[in-house]
């Protein structure tokens, strides 16, 4: 039967061993489909005691050349990833509209069914493939690769390929996905955003029309920023210099507020470069880097070659928040009171309808938070310091000033009088069930 087949298939044309080899290609696991063609087209021939008529690609009508440029397609994309670093890759392939209809034709006017073995793109991928990664000692990964490369068979002369042996670098797209850096950071000083914060008045040019034309924006200075710097600009710039990559994305686990420290365990971060040539840089000498960079207002601490999904844990992983915080009530307070309270509010889920100071920017609704554990000490009978472990989302400064009644219970609704928070700082932010360090997330070995 299968010899049937072959004798149909050679009987449409000039077919190229390729060609004649991929329609059986689910037989004979091991073989390449122009081996497979080739122990065929032999076959025929001494079935049929007819002179043996190999025939090359260049001649075919059915890949028009293209199965004889293997060799040139496979060169081009090992020129493109000069001077990129990578481990894994795959290769794509779009196949011209011509050359899908004449192996849909040949199958037809051979009697067989029209997906049976397998598609030249797919060919064409693996062909490609296993000679990139035997010239580059790198291995295929089709979920997530460092980079890859995808192939216009239109965007060259196969016949002239062949006979030159090049192809094209137009012919050959490269893509370069992003690398990934995991760490914490703390930031020591107040008013330091988490990311940049364009100005809202000049939207970040740093410019403004006056009455003799464009002039600095009075309301940044002229820097187009409305804060002198930000974690993402302390981390970034070092992090994309070490990938020699394009640019860089900052992806917090949430955020404090402007004026808040983040201290002690730090805040988990990712940072994402894009398109980067270095994929591995010292995570312990960049860490350093950026410490010394940041004269004391910022540190990072813990850095690790991350993979893709630790932007999703970063950003989605359920954590739970510690604070310390300074309070100002408005009347003196007596210690007992002051304990009560602490003690009704600990262990409780409080309502906080969106508060004022951020209802600019997000949906007016009320949600239910877990106050785990808050304690705290009386300073003075007008101020106390309050430290306190809350669920994600917990909004702590309204659980001290119940925001007018937006957030019940409160500190300052259990005490009948105004309270404020007048410094605040993190103190922990973990993982609710489990750590945000898991060791599948990672692409390096972790520290000693």
């Amino acid at each position: 039967m299968i010899i049937d087949d072959a004798r149909a298939l050679l009987a449409t044309g000039a077919v190229c061993d390729s060609c004649l080899g991929r329609p059986f290609a689910d037989r004979s696991f091991g073989l390449t489909n122009a081996e497979r063609g080739r122990a065929l087209r032999t076959t025929v021939a001494l079935a049929d005691d007819e002179d043996f008529e190999p025939t090359d690609p260049d001649t075919c009508w059915v890949c028009e050349g293209h199965c004889g440029t293997f060799d040139a397609i496979a060169e081009t994309v090992v020129d493109a990833l000069s001077g990129v670093e990578f481990e894994t890759y795959q290769v794509g392939t779009q196949v011209p509209p011509l050359v899908e209809e004449n192996e849909r034709l040949l199958r037809e006017d051979a009697g067989l069914e029209p997906d049976v073995g397998e598609s030249m793109k797919r060919e064409v991928n693996r062909e490609v493939g296993r000679r990139v990664g035997a010239e580059t000692g790198t291995d295929v990964d089709f979920d997530r690769p460092d980079v890859l490369a995808v192939i216009d068979l239109a965007g060259f002369d196969p016949l002239e390929a062949i006979e030159s042996g090049e192809v094209t670098s137009h012919a050959v797209d490269v893509q370069v996905n992003p690398a990934f850096v995991y760490g914490r950071y703390r930031k020591l000083e107040r008013d330091i955003p988490q990311t940049e914060w364009p100005c809202r008045e000049c939207g970040g040019s740093g410019v403004q029309l006056g009455d003799d034309g464009e002039e600095p924006c009075e309301h940044c200075g002229g820097s187009g920023y409305m804060y002198d710097t930000s974690v993402e600009q302390v981390v970034r710039p070092h992090v994309v210099c070490a990938m020699d990559g394009d640019e860089g994305t900052f992806h917090g686990a949430g955020r404090e507020d402007v004026d808040a420290r983040m201290l002690e365990g730090g805040r988990p971060f990712v940072l994402e470069v894009k398109r980067p040539r270095v994929r591995d840089p010292d995570p312990a000498e960049l860490e350093a880097e950026i410490n010394e960079a940041a004269e004391g207002a910022v540190e990072v601490d813990g850095l690790r070659l991350a993979t893709y999904e630790m932007v999703e844990r970063v950003k989605e992983h359920d954590a739970s928040k510690r604070y310390r915080a300074d309070v100002a009530f408005a009347d003196s307070v007596e210690r007992d009171e002051f304990e009560a309270a602490l003690a009704e509010l600990s262990g409780t889920t409080v309502e906080q309808y969106t508060p004022q100071r951020v209802d600019h920017r997000r949906a007016n609704l009320t949600r239910e938070r877990t106050v785990y554990e808050i304690d705290g000490e009386l300073t003075e009978p007008t101020e106390a310091e309050v430290r306190i472990h809350g669920a994600g989302g917990l909004y702590v400064k309204e659980l001290i000033s119940s925001d007018d009644g937006r957030t019940e219970p409160s500190l300052a609704g259990l005490l009948e009088t105004d309270a404020e928070v007048t410094a605040l700082d993190v103190t922990g932010v973990e993982g609710e069930d489990e750590p945000f360090e898991l060791e599948a997330y990672f692409r390096d070995e972790p520290r000693s």
